[in-house]
């Protein structure tokens, strides 16, 4: 097993590409803390994955983080992986978008990540051990029209992976992002038939990317395997970019 005993707590763990993330990891023997701001869908994923625990989160409240990372450090005495992925959108074009839009995808996707990683990091560093892994996307690599905001999130992820990897690597802690394509999430799903086919026509695989896809790369990168892998940016688009 990859990840036997190793304590991780994945933020928006509760659907999608994280739930995925908990199930894989699960399986690999990790404990794992499914982190979301819904009470039910946390308390129902955690149901799903055997010892997995649920963990009522916000990533926009640093109250509320410092309460679940507590909570997490006095009953397992460490946090030995930090999975932030979770994410929101609210896409507009530039001249169409609210200030509201503009400022509730940055709270989640930007200053959450920084949140979290800034209260977890402290014990990491105590441990002097520790692997981060953060969502961006292949968005935040080339941009995408009517994603004003969420391109900018995805763009400063990757900045803080740099930055980070050079802080915190020396001190034993690796930190990598995963810029994922369009994967087949229930948000993606929902979009128009027209829209989804034309995505899987720019993709050279000619199809969707899957959760648990994504959820494979994340267990590569946070297990023991990736230790000579600091400060990546790993596209996962089935060639959408090419």
């Amino acid at each position: 097993m990859r990840l036997k005993d190793k304590v991780a707590l994945i933020t928006g763990g509760a659907s999608g590409i994280g739930l995925a993330t908990a199930k894989r990891f699960a399986q690999e023997g990790a404990k794992v803390v499914i982190g979301d701001r819904s009470e039910a869908a946390t308390q129902k994923a955690s149901a799903e994955i055997k010892d997995a625990e649920a963990c009522l989160l916000d990533v926009t409240q640093r109250e509320s983080i410092e309460k679940a990372v507590q909570g997490i450090i006095q009953k397992h005495q460490r946090i030995d992986i930090l999975i932030n992925n979770a994410g929101i959108t609210q896409d507009a074009r530039l001249v169409k978008m609210t200030e509201a839009q503009f400022d509730a995808v940055v709270n989640v996707n930007l200053k959450g990540v920084f949140n979290c990683t800034q209260i977890v990091a402290p014990y990491m560093l105590d441990q002097g051990s520790g692997s981060i892994v953060n969502a961006s996307s292949v968005v935040g690599i080339y941009g995408n029209f009517g994603q004003t905001n969420y391109s900018a999130t995805k763009f400063g992820v990757i900045g803080f992976t740099k930055t980070w990897a050079r802080e915190l690597g020396p001190k034993g802690i690796r930190v990598n992002a995963v810029c994922p394509g369009f994967i087949a999430t229930e948000m993606v799903n929902a979009m128009p038939e027209a829209v989804l086919k034309n995505i899987e026509s720019r993709t050279w695989l000619g199809r969707l990317g899957t959760p648990t896809e994504m959820a494979n790369i994340y267990l590569f990168l946070a297990s023991d395997e990736a230790s000579y892998i600091n400060g990546i940016a790993l596209e996962a688009s089935g060639g959408i970019s090419l």
